[in-house]
Parts: C-alpha cells; sequence; structure tokens
C-alpha cells in the first residue's frame, strides 16, 4: 500500500506537470478549429482541477501513523 506522504507528493508532482504544460497546449492546438482548441482547454482545465481537489484531499486525510514510514525512492525524470 502506498503511503499517503507518498501519493501527495505525487500528485503535487503531476500538478505541476499538467500546470507548466499550458504554454505548450497552445502551441500543440493552435492549428486546430477554434471549437477543437476550447475543448481541450476545457478538458486540460478540468484534469487540473481535478488534480487539484485530489491534492486537497489527500492534504485533509494527514498521514496515517503506519505511514511515518521512509517514502519509497522513485525513479529520476
Amino acid at each position: 500500500m502506498i503511503s499517503t506522504t507518498y501519493r501527495v507528493a505525487r500528485v503535487q508532482k503531476t500538478l505541476s506537470w499538467f500546470e507548466n504544460d499550458i504554454p505548450f497546449l497552445d502551441l500543440r492546438v493552435r492549428e486546430l478549429s477554434a471549437e477543437r482548441q476550447q475543448s481541450a482547454r476545457r478538458f486540460a482545465a478540468a484534469l487540473i482541477d481535478e488534480t487539484r481537489a485530489e491534492l486537497q484531499r489527500l492534504l485533509h486525510q494527514g498521514p496515517k501513523p503506519a505511514e511515518t514510514e521512509d517514502i519509497p525512492c522513485e525513479p529520476a525524470d
């Protein structure tokens, strides 16, 4: 089972990726129709909102007493 602390770190990293990708999303969709551009932007915004909500849920849960062990290593980016 993955600790809450580890899950928080992963969700924070994912949120950062999504937020930092917005300028690149604009570049990727610029050749699409206006309707499809808006659809892609709405989808990205919804994904960011869901990720923020998940982060808030995890932060409110807090670590359980058994989860105070070391956080497992993750591969380098």
